[in-house]
């Protein structure tokens, strides 16, 4: 048996020896607040990944609504409403753990995509909950997000995955369906097929 432990990486040096020296470009994009031109492309995302750290692990969880739906409340803040879930709320629990929280922004047609990382605390303010209602209905509570650090990150990843070319191709034959997945792990305990077909309008129902 092969012995991996020679091939680990266990230092910055070796690390570091791996990789090209850093551009300058890759350094001055980072900066402690949102730019104008990083506030425009926050407004433009219809979509960002919430990544937070709990006391069982890490978590990364999809939010989603119309462009513009975390709101730049100013260069150091931002506004994250809590919409209609499946009431886990992972996030929300490993926030009360460890408020530091980091969000991917994507935008669809567009490589570059926007990293924020900072610390989140959890509000209920009747009046930030009014503000950001959808339909008039509020969301559950609202992330309030203190900005550290935010970059743009270049679209190699967006290109190498073809994201947005295979955005429009019919892949969804091949992709297993929530019910037929909740099936197989409950040994047929949810019936999946019961699923599929409520899920459409039980989605559409409970979107807000």
């Amino acid at each position: 048996m092969l012995n991996s432990s020679s091939h680990q990486i266990t230092s910055s040096e070796q690390l570091e020896a791996l990789f090209d020296t850093v551009g300058a470009a890759s350094i001055k994009k980072e900066v402690p607040y949102i730019h104008p031109h990083y506030r425009a492309l926050i407004e433009a995302s219809p979509f960002a990944v919430l990544a937070t750290r709990g006391l069982d692990g890490l978590d990364a969880s999809p939010r989603g609504d119309a462009p513009g739906f975390i709101v730049v409340e100013d260069e150091k803040t931002l506004l994250l409403p809590e919409r209609r879930g499946n009431n886990r709320v992972d996030s929300l629990r490993n926030i009360l753990f460890d408020p530091q929280v980091g969000l991917l922004f994507l935008i669809p047609g567009i490589g570059e995509t926007l990293r924020v990382n900072g610390s989140a605390t959890i509000s209920v303010d009747p009046a930030l909950l009014d503000r950001l209602a959808v339909d008039g209905k509020p969301p559950k509570c609202v992330l309030r997000i203190a900005v550290d650090t935010v970059y743009f990150q270049c679209a190699r990843a967006i290109i190498r995955s073809q994201l947005w070319q295979r955005a429009g191709t019919d892949i969804a034959p091949n992709i297993p369906s929530p019910g037929s997945i909740l099936a197989a792990l409950t040994n047929a305990e949810v019936d999946g097929q019961k699923y599929d077909s409520e899920l459409p309008a039980r989605q559409r129902a409970t979107l807000y």
